[in-house]
């Protein structure tokens, strides 16, 4: 009961909870916040740059992207075009400098028959591919003289196919060879007011059902051998936090010193998401997916004339 924590993948989140007295200035991390007025779009980025401030904020030294945009819950009949393109330029700036040619593999993690984490899934069913065109018929397939070659994975869960996420990853890169992995999954957040409007992006992986306590092998740089991009969408709260937060409230008029979180630890294990979740998912997944199909043509295609 003592050591019960709020569970959140989001780094702001992760920074907010840390209190003054606990951590100072938060030495070792930099954050930058900068506001798309037109778009209603907020960006925050969260630099962990020493071990000591990774151990504090409990997530890995790197960089976290958070975008919050109010409007991505909304329905759109253009699916928010203008946070895609927000998001590919985000998602851009993480990727390898230089002009050459990459291949891309992007990973939709999760679970395509629970909606709240079919996000992954939707995404891929979205995106443009184009290596196999490329690798059967060449770049005059699609009138380019340089063209980035984008593949996808699907690879579900363990307890369908009896192997690690990572296993399968693992082999998939050795064969096909891509220079970048981009990963996506759902997440779970700490406020939810950032529940569905959230979109994080990190250069450091991810490690699959970490959000909801189901840790799985890592998917890190370190373990793949190459840049590892994880994209994720908070899409659950933890309960404890929805009920202890409303409590807390409740009693704080009479003693300030009662904690609701402590209260209500035996809800950790149970999560909320929305009562529209699956008009959600719809949505959210194909603006990720137009973001990543805008920053692949951005990032290198040149067009024959």
């Amino acid at each position: 009961m003592g050591n019960f924590q709020v569970r959140t993948d989001l780094a702001l989140e992760a920074r907010e909870g840390i209190t003054e007295g606990e951590c100072g200035e938060l030495r070792g991390v930099r954050v930058e916040e900068e506001y798309e007025e037109a778009k209603d779009i907020r960006v925050t980025k969260v630099m962990i740059e020493t071990k000591n401030a990774a151990k504090l904020m409990g997530k890995p030294v790197g960089v976290y992207v958070t975008m919050e945009a109010p409007a991505l819950v909304e329905p759109d009949e253009d699916y928010h075009r203008e946070i895609s393109e927000s998001f590919a330029a985000q998602l851009l700036k993480l990727f390898p400098d230089g002009d050459r040619e990459l291949s891309v593999l992007v990973v939709g993690l999760g679970n395509r028959e629970v909606t709240a984490d079919a996000l992954g899934p939707q995404v891929v069913d979205h995106l443009y591919i184009t290596r196999h065109v490329v690798k059967e018929f060449g770049k005059a397939a699609y009138n380019c003289s340089k063209m980035n070659l984008v593949s996808s994975l699907e690879p579900g869960v363990m307890a369908k196919t009896g192997m690690e996420t990572a296993e399968i990853i693992k082999g998939v890169v050795a064969q096909t060879k891509p220079d970048v992995l981009v990963v996506i999954d759902a997440l779970a957040a700490r406020s939810t007011k950032r529940l569905n409007r959230t979109i994080q992006i990190t250069n450091t992986g991810i490690q699959p059902g970490s959000g909801v306590g189901n840790h799985r092998n890592a998917l890190t740089q370190e373990e793949l051998g190459i840049p590892v991009i994880a994209v994720g969408v908070p899409t659950v709260v933890d309960a404890a936090t929805i009920v202890g937060d409303a409590l807390k409230k409740w009693m704080d008029e009479e003693d300030d010193k009662f904690d609701s979180r402590l209260a209500f630890a035996e809800l950790n294990n149970m999560y909320m998401t929305g009562k529209d979740i699956d008009a959600v998912i719809k949505r959210v997944s194909y603006t990720l997916s137009e973001g990543i199909n805008l920053a692949m043509e951005k990032k290198m295609v040149v067009y024959d004339a």
